[in-house]
């Protein structure tokens, strides 16, 4: 994927949504070419993200706004800290006000949430990923975001990587018959992805080692204790990801117990905006 041709035309699409034929409370009320500035402000402290995206929609906008900035993407931000000025037509920062706001405080807030979980797993390996539990259209943003909060991306969509859960094991009618035609298709295909595989009990790890050829084992819904028999059992052989109702209360437990990494699906679908606002000055 074009990452920079996906922003760009997410961005024009946005702008569209919301401008549509003009913003006429704007242009009703400010001369079209009076000129002004306005500042972006922290009023809730987090972890910055989605700036560089901002200057995406100021640029598609209107190419001679000018921005000032006194961050950088994944920096540390305390109430009261100034994150740019902008200057341009008054117009023009009114019209892009909402949209620069909406990926700023989605963006941060993500990537505040994701970095309190890295920080509960100071000291330790085990890595913290992201899922695809996020808003249709927006993943590419919501994952730069988990990046920048110090997280990891799982997998990008169903083409980058091979991940048999249960429902794929059910219907292929097993586990060894899931991961040997997953074997064959890739071969076909002439693909080269990386293979994780869902278990759900020991005797599925058990399985899963058995037919090996894989990359990582998914241990799903265990308990503290199973997830560290089951660390055990695979013996450092094929990496290890931990999911399913891990909260933070129960996050660094988890880790202890030695897994590479542990899934977290609220990183992107239960977060809350980060409080930022853009005023003129």
């Amino acid at each position: 994927m074009d990452t920079k041709k996906y922003i760009q035309d997410f961005v024009k699409l946005a702008l569209h949504e919301d401008v549509g034929d003009g913003d006429h409370t704007s242009l009703s009320c400010i001369p079209e070419t009076q000129m002004g500035k306005a500042q972006l402000l922290v009023k809730q402290d987090g972890i910055l993200a989605g700036l560089e995206i901002a200057k995406m929609v100021y640029q598609e906008f209107d190419p001679s706004m000018k921005i000032k900035t006194f961050k950088e993407d994944g920096a540390p931000i305390k109430v009261g800290d100034i994150i740019f000025e902008i200057e341009g037509k008054e117009t023009a920062i009114l019209q892009t006000e909402r949209l620069v706001l909406n990926f700023l405080q989605r963006m941060s807030g993500i990537a505040t949430q994701t970095n309190e979980y890295v920080q509960l797993l100071d000291g330790l390996a085990t890595k913290i990923l992201d899922t695809r539990k996020t808003t249709p259209g927006m993943r590419l943003f919501e994952k730069m975001a988990v990046k920048l909060g110090g997280g990891e991306n799982h997998r990008m969509g169903l083409y980058d990587m091979i991940m048999i859960k249960d429902n794929h094991i059910d219907f292929a009618g097993g586990i060894s018959q899931a991961i040997s035609r997953t074997k064959e298709y890739l071969k076909a295909k002439n693909k080269n992805l990386r293979i994780e595989v869902e278990a759900r009990s020991f005797s599925e790890i058990k399985e899963i080692m058995g037919v090996g050829g894989i990359d990582r084992i998914m241990i799903d819904n265990f308990s503290v204790e199973d997830t560290k028999k089951a660390i055990e059992l695979i013996g450092g052989k094929y990496e290890t990801e931990s999911s399913g109702g891990i909260t933070k209360n129960t996050l660094r437990a988890y880790a202890e117990c030695g897994v590479d990494y542990i899934s977290v699906g609220a990183l992107t679908h239960q977060i809350k905006s980060l409080d930022l606002s853009l005023k003129a000055i």
